[in-house]
């Protein structure tokens, strides 16, 4: 088993609480059912925000989830680079697994699909 990191993005239309948590658990759930991975094979979840998003702290939606309470979360800001992708929420997955990096489905959704169009896919 190795250890493998897991990235999704995804964006909000509001600086909102409640839309900054929905967003976060939708990409998260996706991130898990993509790559058929539990919480107990989460080794800790790296989560930023744009400077734009300071309504709450995205990883308090995950906290909530059941089986997610002892996950090591840590929330930061992204770099404010000059004509970045606005109110874009990005999570990095760090996961023990027997997967290659290939078959590593890392997950882009909503406007943020446009950040990496070459790993952003619809559902199969």
């Amino acid at each position: 088993m190795v250890n493998r990191g897991i990235r999704g993005a995804t964006t909000v239309t509001r600086n909102e609480e409640i839309d900054i948590l929905h967003e976060t658990v939708v990409l998260l759930r996706e991130i898990v059912e993509r790559n058929d991975v539990i919480a107990e094979d989460i080794c800790s979840v790296w989560i930023t925000m744009t400077a734009d998003l300071d309504a709450t702290f995205p990883a308090r939606a995950i906290r909530e989830i059941e089986g997610w309470e002892m996950v090591p979360l840590m929330c930061s800001t992204e770099i404010p680079v000059k004509g970045s992708l606005p109110q874009c929420i990005r999570l990095m997955v760090q996961v023990n697994t027997d997967k290659s990096q290939r078959e590593i489905q890392h997950v882009y959704l909503n406007e943020a699909q446009r950040l990496r169009p070459d790993l952003s896919q619809s559902k199969s």
